[in-house]
């Protein structure tokens, strides 16, 4: 049975003083203008659904040069000395980053079960490989393919955000909050992406962070061994505020982790964020 995503309009996240600020330089930038699209238009889904495919792959990935060409410009590279319990959580960390996924390991096929039966607990997975997978945000009815960019790690994220934050989780899935777009980011995709988008940002395939949002955070895993963990499911709920105030359509989906990884970085460098449930945005899983 195929799933219709529910449409429901709820007003728009705009407390922040940041997404009220993006809201009116989008705005200027867009003129007003919204985009159309086409009523016939099953090529250029397959176009939209092709980008997102490129986005973690390849040696110019849209994603990956976006985000290495936009933090090598104002990082600061530091020199500091990690203690026992930050390298130790660090290493574990990073453990998890290298395992990719696998759709023949059972452990790997239960997870991704499980990620469906949170999202659609009344509703039976007819198999692994199936167009119910579309329901959630996949490019297709093979959950595995989209997995090539960051491997377990995100899937693992996807199981976090469902299990600890489930009324965000499902406010994301359905598009339950503000006035959405024609053409929506696909759930699961976009999560993806926003797995890739911290890793890169907080430079944890390095030995150590070498720049200064993740010596900010190394000081939050040191508090915190499900710090990152935490930091998607925040930055996942930024993302879909700053989706909002920007008025933005499936296109503009790269221009949108931009801002959120900008506001990120502001948020990890305040003195005040010891935790990561002092970041100003940990507050949208709550709204």
């Amino acid at each position: 049975m195929r799933l219709r995503k529910r449409r429901q309009c709820f007003p728009s996240c705009s407390s922040l003083n940041r997404v009220d600020e993006d809201e009116v330089y989008w705005r200027r930038k867009k003129g007003g203008q919204e985009l159309e699209w086409p009523h016939n238009s099953t090529h250029l889904i397959s176009q939209l659904a092709q980008c997102f495919t490129n986005a973690m792959v390849g040696p110019r990935s849209w994603i990956g040069g976006l985000f290495n060409r936009f933090g090598k410009r104002n990082e600061k590279f530091l020199d500091y000395t990690l203690d026992p319990i930050q390298e130790q959580r660090l290493r574990r960390l990073q453990e998890r980053l290298h395992i990719p996924f696998d759709e023949t390991h059972p452990d790997h096929q239960k997870a991704l079960i499980k990620l469906w039966n949170i999202a659609f607990p009344n509703v039976v997975l007819t198999g692994l490989i199936s167009e119910q997978w579309k329901d959630m945000g996949w490019q297709g009815s093979n959950p595995s393919t989209d997995f090539r960019g960051c491997g377990f790690v995100s899937l693992e994220n996807l199981l976090f955000f469902g299990q600890n934050y489930p009324a965000s989780f499902y406010r994301l899935l359905f598009k339950q909050d503000g006035n959405r777009a024609t053409w929506e980011y696909p759930f699961a995709v976009a999560g993806i992406n926003v797995t890739f988008m911290l890793i890169q940002m907080l430079d944890l395939y390095s030995e150590k962070p070498k720049n200064l949002p993740g010596y900010n955070f190394m000081k939050l895993l040191g508090e915190d061994e499900e710090a990152f963990d935490v930091l998607y499911c925040v930055a996942f709920e930024l993302m879909d505020a700053q989706w909002l105030a920007m008025h933005a359509s499936y296109m503009e989906f790269n221009e949108v982790l931009q801002v959120t990884r900008t506001q990120l970085q502001r948020e990890l460098s305040l003195d005040d964020v010891h935790r990561i449930q002092d970041l100003p945005a940990y507050n949208l899983l709550y709204k």
